[in-house]
C-alpha cells in the first residue's frame, strides 16, 4: 500500500504512538507532500528545537521508502474539481488540505490522517 502523510500522523509517528509507529512500518512507501513539509518546517522555526526537528525530518525523508510529492500542472486540475467540489457540498476544508487531497487523488493514493474534515471527501481512500 502507498499511503500519504499529513503534519498530524508524522508528528504521531516521531512521538511515538505505536499504532501509527506500526502502521508506517508496514507500508510499501510513504508519500509527505511538500504542502506537509512547509507545514513542519515552519512549526520548527516556530519552536525552541528548531535543528533537532528539522534532524528528525531528514533521517525520515532519507529512509529508502520515502518520497517528497511535488504538485504539477496536472495537480491543479485535481485542486480545481475538489474545490468545487466542497463550495458545491458547502464543507470547505483548509487550503493546504485540498492541495494534499488533489496530490492523493492525482496519484491514487491512501491518506493516512486524523484529520475529520477530509471525511467531506468520500472519493479519497483512506487508511
Amino acid at each position: 500500500m502507498k499511503i500519504v502523510i499529513d503534519t498530524n500522523r508524522y508528528r504521531d509517528f516521531c512521538e511515538n504512538v505505536p499504532h501509527v509507529v506500526e502502521q508506517i512500518r508496514t507500508v510499501e512507501q510513504i508519500y509527505i507532500p511538500f504542502i506537509t513539509l512547509a507545514e513542519l518546517r515552519a512549526g520548527f522555526l516556530c519552536g525552541s528545537i528548531m535543528q533537532k526537528n528539522e534532524n528528525i525530518l531528514n533521517q525520515f525523508l532519507n529512509r529508502p521508502r520515502v518520497r517528497v510529492l511535488f504538485a504539477d500542472e496536472e495537480t491543479t486540475h485535481h485542486y480545481a474539481r475538489i474545490f468545487r467540489q466542497l463550495r458545491e457540498q458547502g464543507t470547505p476544508i483548509p487550503t493546504n488540505d485540498i492541495w494534499i487531497a488533489a496530490l492523493i487523488s492525482q496519484h491514487n493514493l491512501f491518506l493516512y490522517s486524523r484529520d475529520a474534515h477530509f471525511d467531506c471527501l468520500a472519493q479519497l481512500p483512506r487508511l
